[in-house]
C-alpha cells in the first residue's frame, strides 16, 4: 500500500456489535429511567434516546477510524473529536493477536491486537477491533513478515549485497495438538476450582446491588431468612457447590483450551486455542529465551505440567506466553527442547537449613494455632475448641511433609548454555532460560535469612518476568553461581588472597 493511500476501515458488520457492548454501561441510567419515570411513555422515551445515540456514537466511532500499511510502519488514525495518529514501526512489532468472541464469531469478524512489548502489563500498542477474518489472518501475516524483513534489512552490514529472491512459500509445522481427552486433566490444576464459589457469590452480589431496582431486596431477605432457620439446607448447597468443583472447573477449562494447537510458522511459535472465544497467539522464535514449568501438587501425582514461553519484550506474558495447557511431562519436555534446547545437569540442591525454615513454617503457625484454642477450651470448658485444636495439630502433622517436598522442589543448575531454577510444592515453578538473556544478578537476605546465613540469589532476565530466582541458597552458592554462568562479569569482583594489597 502506497503512503499515499487512504486507510482501511474496520467493517461495517462491527457497527451491530458496539452498541451490543455499551448496554452494560447503559443498563444503570436506563433502569433507573424506567423506575423512576414509573415506566410511562415519556420514560421509555427517554431510554430509547439513550440507545439511540449509543447507536449513532458507535456509528461516528466506525466512521472516523481507520488504518493503514505506510512503508515501513502501520498507523492507525482516530478524528472522533480530535484528530490523532498512531504510528508502529514494524521493526518493533513482537507479536499479533487474533482473537474472535462470540458476536465476532458470528458475523465472521475478529479482533487484531499488536504487541510491540513497550507498553508493560497487558495492554497492547495496536488494536483493530471489527476486521473480517480474512483481513485478519491477512495483516497477521504481512505484518509478522515486513516486521521480520526490517529487522533483517537493518541487520544487514553496509558491505552486503542484497540480491533479489522469490519469496519462500510460508512454513507450518504442527508441534503438538493437544488431544480433548487431556482436557480432563484440567481441574488438576486448581485455577477454575472456585468457580461455583464465585457464580454463587457473583449471584449475590447482583442481588445486593440491584435488588432495590428490581424490587427483588425484600425476597431475598425473606428468603436468607429463611435459609438462616434451616441450616441444613445451606450446609446441602455448600455440599453440592464442593461436589460441582471440579464438574464446572473441567468446562471452564476445555472452554478456554478447546483444541490447543501449537504451531511453527515463518519463524513464530503459534499458540492457538478456545471454545467460544478462539484467539491465537503469535510468538517471535528467535525471542524465545526459555520456558517455565509449572505444577500443582495434584498434577505432579498425575505426571502432567502447564508451560510458558520466556520471550523477550512479551507483554502481559502470563496469559500470552502459554505454550501448553496441562499435558504429560514428556510432551511438555520434548516441546521445550524444540523450542529452546534440552537442560541436561541436574539441579543442585540447596542447604540442609532450607529444609529447617520449610519445615518451621509448615508446622510452627499450626502448633500456636492448636495451643491457643487449647488454652481457650481449658479457660472455657467448650468441647469445640477441643475440637478446633484437634485440626490445628493435623493439620500440623501435615505440614511436615509440604515442608519436605517444599524443600526437595529447591533447586539450580547450569548445563554450559542453559540456567534453570525451581521453586514451591502446592504450586511448583521451574524456570530454564538461555544463558545470554541474563542481564544481572541481585542478592537479597532477609533478616531471616541472616540469621540463617542463606540468601535469595535473583538472575536478571530480559525476558519473561523479568528475574527468578533461587531461593534459600548458602553463602557459597550466592557467589560461586554467578561466577560460575558469567565469570567476565564477576572477576573484578573475586579476589584471591595472593591479589590483596597488604
Amino acid at each position: 500500500m502506497s503512503e499515499e493511500a487512504p486507510g482501511t476501515k474496520l467493517s461495517p458488520k462491527v457497527l451491530l456489535i458496539d452498541p451490543v457492548r455499551m448496554l452494560p454501561s447503559l443498563l444503570v441510567p436506563l433502569v433507573g429511567v424506567l423506575f423512576v419515570g414509573g415506566f410511562s411513555p415519556r420514560s421509555f422515551g427517554w431510554a430509547a434516546v439513550g440507545v439511540v445515540g449509543a447507536v449513532v456514537f458507535a456509528v461516528v466511532r466506525w466512521a472516523t477510524f481507520s488504518y493503514r500499511l505506510a512503508g515501513d510502519r502501520l498507523e492507525i488514525r482516530r478524528s472522533l473529536i480530535s484528530r490523532s495518529v498512531r504510528t508502529i514501526p514494524l521493526e518493533r512489532i513482537r507479536g499479533v493477536d487474533v482473537s474472535t468472541p462470540p458476536m465476532h464469531r458470528l458475523l465472521g469478524l475478529a479482533v487484531v491486537k499488536i504487541d510491540t512489548g513497550a507498553s508493560g502489563g497487558g495492554e497492547q500498542e495496536g488494536e483493530l477491533d471489527g476486521v473480517t477474518v480474512a483481513e485478519a489472518e491477512r495483516l497477521k501475516s504481512v505484518l509478522l513478515r515486513r516486521a521480520r524483513a526490517v529487522r533483517a534489512e537493518e541487520a544487514r552490514q553496509p558491505g552486503d549485497t542484497l540480491t533479489e529472491a522469490p519469496p519462500a512459500p510460508p512454513e507450518e509445522r504442527v508441534i503438538v495438538k493437544v488431544p480433548r481427552a487431556w482436557l480432563l486433566y484440567g481441574p488438576l490444576s486448581g485455577a477454575y476450582l472456585l468457580t461455583p464459589f464465585a457464580l454463587a457469590g457473583g449471584a449475590i452480589g447482583l442481588v445486593l446491588q440491584w435488588g432495590n431496582d428490581l424490587g427483588l431486596r425484600d425476597v431475598a431477605w425473606y428468603a436468607g431468612e429463611w435459609l438462616w432457620r434451616h441450616p441444613l439446607l445451606i450446609v446441602a448447597a455448600v455440599v453440592l457447590l464442593v461436589l460441582a468443583m471440579p464438574f464446572v472447573a473441567a468446562v471452564m477449562y476445555a472452554v478456554f483450551n478447546w483444541d490447543f494447537t501449537l504451531t511453527e510458522r515463518e519463524g513464530y511459535l503459534v499458540a492457538e486455542r478456545g471454545l467460544i472465544t478462539r484467539r491465537s497467539v503469535s510468538l517471535e522464535a528467535r525471542r524465545t529465551r526459555g520456558y517455565e514449568i509449572v505444577d500443582a501438587l495434584a498434577e505432579r501425582k498425575a505426571g502432567v505440567v502447564r508451560m510458558w514461553a520466556i520471550v523477550t519484550g512479551l507483554g502481559d506474558s502470563e496469559t500470552r506466553g502459554q505454550l501448553l495447557p496441562d499435558v504429560p511431562r514428556p510432551m511438555a519436555l520434548e516441546v521445550a527442547a524444540r523450542a529452546v534446547g534440552p537442560f541436561t545437569a541436574s539441579l543442585r540442591p540447596h542447604p540442609p537449613i532450607a529444609r529447617n525454615r520449610r519445615l518451621f513454617r509448615a508446622i510452627a503457625p499450626w502448633l500456636a494455632v492448636a495451643a491457643a484454642f487449647a488454652v481457650l477450651a481449658l479457660a472455657t470448658g467448650t468441647g469445640l475448641w477441643w475440637l478446633v485444636a484437634g485440626l490445628a495439630l493435623v493439620l500440623a502433622g501435615l505440614g511436615l511433609p509440604l515442608g519436605d517436598d517444599r524443600y526437595r522442589s529447591l533447586g539450580h543448575g547450569y548445563d554450559g548454555r542453559l540456567l534453570s531454577v525451581r521453586s514451591g510444592s502446592l504450586r511448583r515453578a521451574q524456570a530454564v532460560f538461555e544463558r545470554r538473556a541474563v542481564v544481572g544478578w541481585r542478592l537479597r537476605q532477609t533478616w531471616f535469612q541472616r540469621r540463617a546465613g542463606v540468601f535469595t540469589l535473583i538472575a536478571g532476565v530480559g525476558a519473561g518476568k523479568g528475574g527468578y530466582e533461587a531461593v534459600d541458597v548458602s553463602a557459597a552458592q550466592a557467589v560461586g553461581f554467578p561466577a560460575e554462568v558469567t565469570p567476565e562479569w564477576m572477576a573484578p569482583f573475586l579476589r584471591t588472597p595472593d591479589s590483596r594489597h597488604p
